[in-house]
C-alpha cells in the first residue's frame, strides 16, 4: 500500500504533514486510539484542529482514573467532535471477578495479561475491525521495547499499517507543544504519573526511574498489556 518513497517521505515530515499525507493517500480506514496520554492529546489536538478524516477512540476499562472522564470530557467540549468510546465485554470481566477476584491482577503475571486482555485488548480488536492505518502515541524513550519500532510499518498480525508519528519525539518535544499550543491534559502527570493506565496498576515515579516504571510496580516484565507487544 505503501511505497518505500511514500514512507520515507512521511518519517521525513512533521507531525502534521505526516497524518494529513497518510489521510490523504487513504480518506476512509485511518484510526487513532487515545489512552489521553500527552502524547495522545498532542495528536488529537493536531488531528481535531485540522478536521482530519481519522477515527479518534479510546478504551474504557472500567478501571480508571476519574481524570480520565474528566478529560474525555473535556475534549469532547473544546473540539466539538466526540471521541469514540469502546468498552469490555461484561461477561468476560464478570467471569474473572467472579472466579479470580476484583484484584487477582496482583496475584500472577498470567492473571494480569489476562486482566489487560479482557479489559483492553479485546476491545481494541473490535475498534480495529476494518482498520487500514492504526496511529498510536508510542515514543521510543518510553521503554526498551519500544526503543527500535519504526515510524510506520505493516503490522502483519494485525493486517494494517500501524503509525508512530511521535516515536523519535522527546519527552520535552512532546512538553513544548503542549505548551505552545495549550493542550489539555491529565492534572496527574504534574503529580509524577507520566505512563498512566488503569488507576489499581499505575504509581507516580521516582526522579530518575523510567517513564514506564510506574505501570505494574510489582511485577517484573516489559511493561506492557498487549496492545503495542511489537
Amino acid at each position: 500500500m505503501f511505497t518505500a518513497d511514500t514512507i520515507r517521505k512521511i518519517e521525513e515530515s512533521s507531525l502534521l504533514e505526516g497524518l494529513k499525507q497518510i489521510t490523504e493517500l487513504l480518506p476512509e480506514g485511518v484510526v487513532f486510539s487515545t489512552s489521553l496520554s500527552q502524547e495522545d492529546q498532542v495528536i488529537t489536538d493536531v488531528i481535531f484542529r485540522n478536521e482530519l478524516p481519522v477515527k479518534v477512540f479510546t478504551l474504557d476499562t472500567g478501571r480508571l482514573f476519574y481524570e480520565h472522564y474528566e478529560l474525555l470530557a473535556n475534549n469532547n467540549s473544546k473540539y466539538k467532535i466526540k471521541t469514540e468510546v469502546y468498552f469490555p465485554n461484561s461477561d468476560d470481566v464478570e467471569k474473572y471477578v467472579n472466579e479470580k477476584g476484583i484484584n487477582a491482577f496482583y496475584h500472577s503475571l498470567e492473571n494480569r495479561k489476562e486482566c489487560c486482555y479482557i479489559r483492553k485488548v479485546k476491545p481494541l480488536n473490535r475498534a480495529l475491525e476494518g482498520a487500514k492505518v492504526w496511529i498510536t502515541g508510542l515514543r521510543a524513550e518510553q521503554s526498551e521495547n519500544r526503543e527500535h519500532m519504526p515510524m510506520l510499518a505493516f503490522d502483519e498480525q494485525r493486517n494494517l499499517y500501524k503509525f508512530n508519528p511521535l516515536i523519535n519525539w522527546s519527552y520535552n518535544d512532546v512538553l513544548n507543544y503542549i505548551e505552545e499550543n495549550k493542550v489539555q491534559e491529565l492534572p496527574l502527570h504534574r503529580q509524577g504519573y507520566i505512563s498512566i493506565g488503569c488507576k489499581p496498576c499505575t504509581r507516580p515515579i521516582e526522579p530518575g526511574e523510567n517513564p514506564r516504571a510506574g505501570r505494574w510496580w510489582w511485577e517484573e516484565s516489559q511493561k506492557e498489556c498487549g496492545l503495542h507487544s511489537k
